[in-house]
């Protein structure tokens, strides 16, 4: 047996490098509830291989990854479990968030406006202090696009909802401000909860057409503070329904103001109380119903957990 004396011991310094790490829930002022997302301030950059390690070692549906910018005031690159992603609204409230707690965001009179540099580009965010530590943060996503309309009956078939339990005149349809979202309308919060989707059925329809997710939403809240509801279905190794989805829910703002389904082009959105991850948003569509020209997603975070993780 080799003696203590002998064995070579090196400092943890020389063998890891140690990132900060803030993991954050977002679109909720109460923890444990919204959208969950791992904040990591690096340094120096990690390799891509790196960053989608960690995301899968974090196993949250996003990992936020903040770097030194380039042409913004502050640069982040998104992973989820599977690949790098160009923007996601909830890691957008959950970097700013991290970043104003850290003491890197200074308001003035209260406010503060900010410009994010993301694969996909970048973002302008607004943060509004309100005295109790968690400001309303509000990014604007892209002007929307509205994308190919898809067959109604392979539409049901992915998500499990009968045909009759849409809502009629209007087509399931991808959009996108930032990710290419499948909108689909439902007539009530009863049919929005009866729906089980058909997972290969649903991995289909995502490649053949290149959407993210499948984003079904009724034009009623499940508290009297909500307009909307909504859930979103991923495949496998995503999330299969996430809790919050800020870039969908901003591609259904589009879209229920473009097709006349909204009459205010502002109101609240909810979705993961089912899951028992409830989060809310303040959405406003920016613009004529035929020229949108930017959704404004708004809402709070809230810090879980603070620490380092040695790679």
């Amino acid at each position: 047996m080799m003696s203590a004396a002998a064995m070579a011991i090196h400092p943890i310094s020389e063998l890891t490098r140690r990132y900060i790490i803030i993991q954050v829930d977002s679109f909720t002022r109460t923890p444990l509830a919204g959208n969950p997302c791992a904040v990591i301030f690096c340094i120096e950059e990690m390799s891509d291989a790196t960053m989608q390690a960690v995301a899968r070692e974090m196993n949250l549906p996003v990992t936020s990854f903040v770097l030194n910018p380039r042409k913004s005031n502050f640069r982040a690159r998104y992973f989820t479990l599977e690949a790098e992603i160009p923007f996601a609204g909830h890691p957008t409230l959950a970097t700013i968030h991290a970043l104003y707690q850290a003491g890197q965001i200074e308001c003035f009179k209260g406010r503060a406006t900010v410009t994010l540099e993301l694969g996909g580009g970048v973002v302008t965010v607004d943060i509004v202090e309100e005295g109790d530590g968690a400001p309303l943060i509000t990014v604007e996503q892209k002007a929307p696009t509205f994308l190919q309309t898809l067959d109604t009956q392979s539409v049901v078939e992915a998500v499990g909802i009968d045909e009759f339990n849409l809502i009629d005149n209007v087509p399931p349809q991808i959009v996108s401000t930032g990710v290419p979202q499948l909108i689909i309308p439902v007539k009530s919060l009863d049919a929005l909860r009866r729906a089980q989707p058909d997972l290969v059925a649903l991995a289909a329809l995502q490649r053949s057409h290149g959407m993210s997710s499948a984003h079904l939403f009724c034009l009623e809240g499940v508290t009297e503070t909500g307009d909307t509801f909504a859930r979103n279905f991923d495949t496998p190794p995503e999330i299969l329904e996430d809790p919050f989805t800020g870039s969908a829910n901003g591609a259904m703002a589009a879209y229920c103001w473009r097709y006349g389904l909204i009459s205010e082009p502002k109101f609240t959105a909810q979705q993961g109380h089912w899951i028992d991850r409830p989060g809310e948003a303040y959405v406003e569509v920016v613009g004529s119903r035929y020229e949108i020209e930017t959704v404004r997603l708004g809402g709070y975070a809230v810090i879980v957990l603070k620490g380092k993780i040695s790679i």
